[in-house]
């Protein structure tokens, strides 16, 4: 699904408080750097298999939002969950944690961020929470929030 370009300044010109800035720093993985779409939500600790199960169904555009804890000792996300994700239409995959991949990664039409990388993979139990209220940092996202995200950063429309 191709989408126009957004500017998260521009629209946080346009509707300050309104839409809620993520502090964090976040990298920018993927081959799209600017993407946009109702939230999903997950959260997980070091455990991809939610994630994973996810993404390999339809997106129809939504952004996966996956509080993560900061944990970079695992990575969440790597090149074939994020192709599946691709494929099955997900607009992008905002990561509270570590991908790996990241050269594969680079080469899809997917908005990754993600705090880093690590090539360490997860273990797949499945543990953590689907389509509930999340925070990360000081912003909470629920599932069905727009979310707007480029290399400036991420807004959450509440």
């Amino acid at each position: 699904m191709q989408q126009d370009p957004i500017s998260t300044a521009d629209l946080y010109d346009e509707h300050g408080e309104q839409l809620p800035s993520v502090s964090i720093q976040f990298q920018d993985f993927g081959g799209r750097l600017s993407f946009y779409g109702p939230a999903r939500t997950i959260k997980c600790h070091e455990d991809n298999g939610l994630i994973k199960e996810t993404l390999s169904f339809p997106g129809n555009g939504e952004v996966l939002v996956v509080d993560g804890g900061g944990s970079l000792r695992y990575a969440l996300l790597g090149d074939m969950i994020a192709k599946s994700a691709e494929t099955n239409n997900w607009a992008g995959v905002i990561i509270h944690g570590a991908v790996r991949d990241r050269a594969e990664l680079a080469g899809l039409e997917l908005g990754i961020k993600a705090l880093g990388s690590n090539p360490r993979k997860t273990v797949k139990r499945s543990h953590g929470t689907v389509d509930e209220v999340i925070s990360i940092g000081e912003v909470k996202i629920r599932p069905g929030a727009m979310v707007y995200a480029d290399i400036d950063g991420i807004l959450i429309e509440h």
